[in-house]
């Protein structure tokens, strides 16, 4: 009995002097992983839920000191007492660590990892970087990002997609929160349409990246990671015009459902209506668009901090380009020639962490695009369906680092092109697995390995291989290989190849591309003694491509051939970044490319078209604190770039000259949650008009009525058609519009 008494009495005084403390951690910008509350000198340690709340229990009686740790985030310690009152509640509020290469990432390993501590290089791009040169679409907005360019396809409708390392667009694996949702069909009008609203961080991986994504991650992917509801603002407005009369709107709205959820809700439209002909050819110089897009996530509050959001977005895009006389009853028709795209866009995301002791995590995304469009007579009306599941396992043993999964992915397609008779349905299951392994602080390597079955094409292996060794703390180099795997729709892919009179001819049955890929990644931090930091980080890349498909464009100027080359593609050059902080507010990006991709077929090596030898790009940012005032200059610049002519008297220069397109802004933030800014697009007014007669060939004849052809089916020479042409929208490689300002305004309410 007295054993008793003494339990209840120290249970009694337990909770008489015992006291809890709760609260909540909030981050300057989001992040997934977890937030650590430990106790200094003590046992008592927590972890933040998944939307940011912890509880320390049955604290005794005392002072301490309590500390908040997340990567990637400057971490906080607080003094504090613990009497006899009621429980503590403490907030807290990380900010990020300024220092870049501090960054959290995901793409490289699926994990939450520092950018250093990584074997696989990724860089990661906030939404600080992309307010220096504010732009309508995520597409715009990677024009100055080193070793990324935006590519155009059409002189008309300026659909385009995204070059990574001199490769074309379909190379690119582009993600939203790591599901593949953006692909295939919708890479050439899905880019145009995420708002910028919704974007937390852009992670970008250069290379081999398909033992963990598949197939379609050949040269290299682009992971668009939207915001956690529980960092966003309360209210977020931003909205900004230019003096062509574009108008962009972007909204965000954070809601509290009860205790145990958070969502965040975003808007963005785009409008521009006005019909621009500054080159004088009687055709639109930008394209004629207005589209709407909503977003909506929720997170869940769970036991044992498991993981659980889902996210919804639907899209609507109408546009236009073409002759200036052009209205929609001319769609289709012959009289007037426009192109006329309309887009429906559906999609759903999902994360959900499985209740057992092991973590393992299922993963589900669905999209549903819907394209009725028309090219001049052209009608290509397409439906894509997208469904893909993903469990994953996690798990630490010893020195090694586990991952493994299962995959799987089906995809319906149909147009109305005669290269596809009926509806396409392909089953794409897999499974993966990798192993990080830490043989010290200096060494690690990573192994990978992904097994694939196409129900058309049959079984795909992709193996990885990455090795990081830190020299020291301030140097860092990393080794990765691996190999790819793509197959090819070539309707959904090139819009040359519905555009224009070329007569699209398909060689031989198009066999699924591979590859084999190699980079050299090294990192230097450098600390100067007056808190000035740099970082410096290069990159050397080799990708060899066998089966690579090919187009034609030289052999026939009527036609577009497509075949797969006979011999092999090589993409290979050297990439710098250089990120330098000042102490008094001065901070410079700068990022140079040096590319040499040749197909080599028959023994002759040749250069494709659309590719640079070089790029370079730089933003340089000053703050005037007294003024609250910051200056932002960015900039890219592009050697010349081999066209497609469509005949020798083709008056159009072969190459593309060296050129640039420099961007200056001036913000304000002197009042609270509020910011104005205002600036100059295009500072050097280029166009790609300029030194060439004209860019779109035949404008007066976009249907080739008035074209004679010889008995061997060339175009003949006449006095209506001194170049012997016919209408071609594909020389192509810039943006047309001229000089701008611009002007936004930004509220954000916390």
């Amino acid at each position: 009995m007295k054993y008793l008494f003494l339990t209840i009495l120290i249970i009694s005084a337990k909770s008489i002097f015992a006291q809890n403390i709760s609260g909540k951690v909030e981050r300057s910008f989001s992040a997934n992983q977890e937030s650590t509350i430990r106790l200094l000198n003590t046992d008592f340690k927590t972890q933040t839920d998944s939307l940011g709340f912890y509880q320390l229990q049955n604290i005794p009686k005392g002072t301490y000191k309590i500390q908040v740790t997340s990567t990637g985030f400057k971490p906080q310690t607080q003094k504090i007492s613990i009497g006899d009152e009621q429980d503590l509640i403490l907030n807290f509020e990380l900010h990020e660590d300024k220092n870049e290469l501090n960054e959290v990432v995901v793409s490289g390993t699926l994990k939450p990892v520092k950018r250093l501590e990584s074997a696989v290089p990724v860089e990661v791009y906030s939404p600080v970087f992309f307010k220096k040169n504010p732009t309508p679409s995520i597409y715009d907005a990677l024009q100055n990002i080193n070793g990324v360019r935006p590519q155009l396809n059409c002189g008309v409708c300026n659909t385009g997609d995204i070059h990574i390392n001199g490769l074309e667009g379909p190379y690119t694996l582009v993600l939203i929160d790591g599901m593949p949702i953006v692909s295939s069909l919708s890479t050439v009008y899905g880019l145009s349409g995420i708002p910028n609203s919704l974007v937390e961080r852009i992670e970008i991986v250069k290379g081999p990246a398909s033992s963990l994504y598949g197939s379609e991650a050949v040269g290299g992917l682009i992971n668009i990671i939207t915001k956690n509801a529980l960092n966003a603002p309360v209210f977020s407005a931003d909205y900004f015009t230019t003096t062509y009369f574009e108008s962009n709107l972007d909204l965000g709205m954070k809601l509290n459902a009860g205790e145990k959820a958070i969502s965040i809700l975003g808007v963005n439209y785009f409008n521009y209506d006005q019909v621009i002909d500054k080159d004088h050819d009687n055709f639109t110089d930008v394209t004629l668009s207005e589209r709407i897009s909503v977003f909506n996530k929720w997170s869940f509050q769970r036991n044992k901090n498991r993981l659980f959001t889902i996210a919804v977005r639907g899209m609507y895009e109408d546009r236009w380009g073409g002759d200036v006389r052009w209205e929609k009853q001319y769609r289709g028709g012959d009289e007037i020639y426009g192109e006329s795209i309309y887009t429906k866009r559906g999609e759903l995301i999902a994360s959900y962490q499985l209740p057992f002791e092991e973590k393992l995590m299922l993963s589900f995304s669905g999209n549903v695009h819907y394209q009725d469009s028309r090219y001049g007579t052209t009608s290509y009306i397409a439906n894509q369906k997208i469904g893909f599941l993903q469990l994953t396992w996690d798990k630490k043993l010893g020195r090694n680092d586990l991952l493994a999964g299962i995959a799987g992915r089906y995809t319906y397609y149909n147009d109305n092109t005669p290269a596809t008779r009926e509806a396409e349905n392909t089953w794409l299951p897999g499974v993966f697995v990798q192993d990080e392994i830490t043989f010290s602080p200096k060494s690690q390597v990573l192994l990978g390995a992904r097994y694939d079955y196409n129900s058309i094409h049959g079984s795909i292996f992709t193996p990885r291989l990455a090795y990081r060794f830190k020299a020291n703390e301030n140097t860092i180099f990393r080794l990765n290989a691996g190999t790819g795997f793509r197959v090819v729709n070539l309707f959904t892919e090139d819009h040359a190849a519905l555009t224009g009179s070329r007569d699209v001819v398909i060689e031989n049955d198009l066999k699924p591309e591979r590859s084999v890929n190699v980079n050299l990644n090294y990192i230097q931090k450098i600390n100067f003694g007056n808190g000035t930091f740099m970082g410096i980080e290069t990159t050397a890349f080799y990708t060899r491509f066998s089966n690579k498909i090919v187009s034609d464009y030289e052999s026939d100027p009527n036609k577009i051939i497509y075949d797969n080359i006979n011999g092999y593609a090589v993409s290979q050059g050297i990439s710098t970044n250089v990120d330098v902080n000042f102490t008094n507010g001065l901070k410079f990006i700068l990022g140079a490319t040096v590319l040499d991709n040749k197909n080599v077929e028959n023994g002759i090596s040749e250069r494709p078209f659309l590719t640079e030898n070089f790029t370079g790009t730089w933003s340089v940012s000053y703050k005037i604190q007294p003024w609250n005032l910051l200056l932002d200059y960015t900039g890219n610049v592009y050697s010349p770039m081999k066209l497609p002519l469509l005949s020798e008297y083709d008056p159009r220069n072969p190459e593309s000259p060296w050129y640039s397109i420099q961007n200056i802004q001036f913000t304000y933030s002197g009042w609270k949650d509020f910011e104005i800014y205002a600036g100059i697009k295009n500072l050097l007014n280029f166009t790609p008009k300029q030194n060439n007669p004209f860019l779109i060939a035949r404008t007066n004849d976009p249907f080739d009525k008035n074209v004679q052809y010889n008995s061997a089916g060339k175009v003949m020479v006449t006095p209506d058609n001194p170049y012997g042409l016919t209408f071609d929208t594909t020389y192509v490689y810039g943006q047309n519009q001229t000089i701008r300002g611009f002007f936004g305004l930004r509220y954000n309410f916390r």
